[in-house]
């Protein structure tokens, strides 16, 4: 089965790119693509992606006014957000909001891929550069942890990697593990830690200081 994802994004040549970027890779389909999100109730109840890949900036209603409007109708959509710029602000408010993941435009094709894929599996997709944002800022104000969960030293790095916004597959590659042993870590990292998702295991990590700044 192949995973529908629509587009949002007022260039029409970058939406093009995704498009053709997206059809190379037979697990996917793209459903549809959009300039603006003044009709994203109706574009996402007719075509029900599984990943939306919106654009914050554009003309009428923009990426984070369509992303709360997803989120209200469809909270089960993975939104994965795409700016220029990692602007404080507007990161933070995606994910408040219940964005997946957030991404530069200049990310790679590769990461962009990667990025999708680890949403659908549960996980957030965020840069280095993004994460490092909301790692620092969530330590500022993150209580000290009342329980360690009984977290092993291997689940504690792998979590760690995880809020630090490596891809499974990147974790892998870092911890020196095969894939699916990422994936059990990180199963019985949310049995542990009784969250259902990689944002949520993220956020309690944070907020309880479960990993090192």
């Amino acid at each position: 089965m192949k995973s529908k994802v629509l587009i949002y994004d007022d260039n029409a040549d970058r939406r093009e790119s995704l498009a053709l970027l997206l059809g190379s890779y037979s697990q996917f389909e793209v459903a549809g693509c959009y300039n603006d999100c003044s009709k994203v109730i109706q574009e996402v109840e007719t075509h029900q992606p599984h990943v939306v890949l919106m654009d914050i900036q554009m003309p009428v209603v923009d990426g984070l006014k369509g992303l709360k409007l997803i989120k209200q109708q469809f909270p089960e959509v993975k939104i994965i957000m795409q700016t220029v710029y990692d602007d404080d602000d507007k990161v933070f408010e995606s994910l408040q909001y219940g964005a997946s993941g957030y991404l530069l435009k200049h990310a790679s094709s590769e990461k962009i891929i990667e990025a999708i894929a680890d949403v659908l599996q549960g996980g957030s997709a965020m840069t280095p550069s993004i994460a490092a944002k909301v790692l620092t800022y969530f330590h500022q104000k993150a209580p000290k942890p009342h329980s360690d969960y009984a977290l092993t030293e291997k689940e504690k790095e792998i979590l760690n990697h995880l809020v630090s916004g490596l891809s499974y597959k990147m974790i892998a590659d870092r911890s020196n593990v095969s894939y699916h042993t990422v994936n059990t870590h990180i199963k019985k990292i949310y049995e542990k830690l009784e969250v259902h998702s990689a944002s949520e295991a993220v956020a309690k990590a944070i907020h309880e200081n479960l990993v090192k700044p």
